[in-house]
């Protein structure tokens, strides 16, 4: 129910509003770390407010007289009090500190005085043996005379906007010539346009006018009220000169002690008028896809660029054609290859060796860093997800999710280096098909050896005159030569042969390699950007749940 659906006058459940002051806390507690302090002063003044007030004696209504210099408030308080209390004078300002009249025991609303500030010496009794029960019916009333607001000192004026935030109900006393005052309509009245149900204005010196006047001048004030929003709100027409015409202020505070209402009312308006201020800062419930997929690609495409994921990817291919080339080569030149660099060891990036002592220290990468390019593009992708987060929502959520998205910026270069270097990039374990080729190649050079060693021993004879040995032929090749080509050649052309394979393999460790450190990347980006704006998007969830309780939806 919002604001202009209330109806002035009706009855508050205490419970119902303690459930809706514990939203409004509640309210307050999940956007405090987000949203800026300026806009929520006024809420968290009315939940501290609230709680002192509920917890003082709700036996008791405090009233306040408020009007403008010259409009008689100090005369009606002194007329409904039925003693001088307060001040009267030509010279201005008159009323400077507040004055309080309680009608009952003065001990049992001490407290109540002492939070709303008004001084011992000027608290006053009503009540004593000789009133008998004629002031029964404000028993528990506390009237309060206000200092003028629009007096010519400063002081003045915010004690008077302190004291008005404070009492259960305002009196506002008006006189005929400055009834329709415009500092008076819009500084005050319509700034209280949620609480036409604990406001009452009175058209003072009313005595001064005729029957017909007094009407006329009635119904342009109530005119002037609505379009203040205060509709609805009792018009009374008084003066302190004649007691007659007192009579119907005073029934009106003789209703509003009876009911014990105008605590929770005024309460209950506050909270109305807190929620409709709260209101723009909530609007429809963020999609479930609020930063959706694209964007998150887009973020990770960035991460994946900055940490260096294609360089090493390529790196993981050329390991592999390294590794496969020293383990299926021809093994004479197997220790040529060995002595070039492996491109992953070059990069700091050795397999994760399982038996290793555990250690929470990741040795860092040689990766190379990020360049302004790059750094600019994650820069730019982490505001897009801000951005996209943001888009539904009320402008004022925008930066929060901004500097939620941005709050690990710093940590992302360590975090993702650390992610590459901890990524299982599949390269720890040699294809079994590399030991067979292998040693097959060996099997081939043993034979090649061996038809070597066959020649060279033939020479060696002839050389020193001894028998020959017997060199049998296969076709019209001797066996020795055979041997020594067919080992050399068989080595070679399966070298040749394995090209195809081990570029496939390269090729697939490159892609897997690649599909692993996204992964990683994606991870990070979710952490360290994501879920800082999932926190708030999950903070203005709560918030407008909670809203909905205190605007009683």
């Amino acid at each position: 129910m919002n604001v202009a659906q209330r109806v002035p006058g009706k009855r508050v459940d205490g419970d119902e509003l303690a459930r809706r002051l514990e939203a409004l806390s509640r309210f307050l507690r999940v956007v405090d770390p987000h949203l800026p302090d300026s806009d929520l002063v006024t809420a968290h003044t009315l939940v501290e407010r609230a709680g002192n007030r509920l917890s003082l004696s709700l036996d008791h209504t405090v009233v306040a007289l408020a009007g403008s210099t010259g409009s008689g408030k100090s005369s009606l308080f002194n007329a409904l009090a039925r003693f001088k209390l307060s001040q009267v004078g030509v010279r201005r300002p008159t009323t400077g500190t507040a004055h309080a009249c309680v009608w009952g025991p003065l001990e049992a609303a001490n407290r109540l005085l002492d939070w709303v500030g008004v001084l011992p010496r000027q608290r006053f009794v009503r009540e004593s043996a000789l009133d008998g029960d004629d002031e029964a019916a404000l028993h528990g009333l506390v009237l309060l005379d206000l200092p003028d607001f629009d007096s010519v000192e400063r002081s003045h004026q915010l004690e008077v906007d302190r004291l008005l935030g404070l009492v259960d109900q305002i009196v506002w006393v008006v006189d005929p010539q400055k009834y329709g005052d415009r500092v008076l309509h819009r500084a005050y009245l319509s700034q209280f346009s949620a609480h036409a149900g604990v406001t009452i204005v009175v058209l003072n010196q009313a005595d001064r006018l005729s029957p017909g006047d007094t009407e006329v001048v009635l119904g342009d004030l109530t005119r002037l009220l609505e379009e203040d929003g205060l509709t609805g709100t009792p018009v009374i027409a008084s003066s302190a000169k004649q007691p007659g015409m007192l009579r119907e202020l005073r029934s009106a505070l003789e209703s509003t002690v009876a009911n014990r209402q105008a605590a929770l009312r005024r309460l209950d308006a506050d909270l109305d008028a807190v929620a409709e201020e709260l209101g723009g800062m909530i609007g429809p419930p963020a999609a479930e896809d609020e930063v959706d997929r694209a964007t998150v690609r887009q973020l990770c495409d960035a991460l994946a660029e900055s940490a260096g994921v294609p360089g090493v990817a390529d790196a993981t291919a050329g390991a592999y054609r390294h590794r496969a080339a020293v383990a299926t080569g021809w093994p004479l030149v197997r220790g040529l290859r060995r002595l070039r660099p492996d491109p992953l060891r070059r990069l700091h990036l050795e397999p994760v060796k399982t038996d290793a002592v555990s250690t929470d220290v990741v040795p860092r990468t040689s990766v190379p860093e990020a360049d302004a390019a790059q750094k600019s593009a994650v820069g730019l992708s982490v505001r897009a997800v801000a951005a996209r987060a943001a888009a539904p929502l009320p402008e004022v959520w925008a930066p929060a999710l901004n500097t939620a998205a941005r709050s690990r910026a710093a940590d992302l270069p360590d975090a993702l280096d650390r992610a590459v270097a901890q990524t299982d990039l599949g390269m720890e374990r040699s294809p079994v098909w590399w030991r067979v080729v292998g040693i097959l190649q060996w099997a081939l050079l043993a034979i090649a050896t061996a038809g070597l060693g066959w020649l060279v021993l033939g020479y060696i004879l002839t050389a020193l005159g001894l028998p020959e040995l017997d060199n049998p032929e296969v076709g019209v090749v001797p066996l020795p030569t055979l041997l020594l080509l067919g080992g050399i050649l068989g080595g070679l052309l399966l070298w040749l042969l394995l090209r195809p394979v081990i570029e496939a393999g390269a090729r697939r460790a490159r892609r897997r390699t690649e599909q692993r450190l996204r992964a990683a990347v994606t991870d990070i980006g979710r952490g360290y950007v994501v879920a800082p704006v999932r926190e708030v998007l999950n903070a203005y969830a709560q918030a407008r749940e909670a809203l909905g309780v205190v605007r009683a939806e």
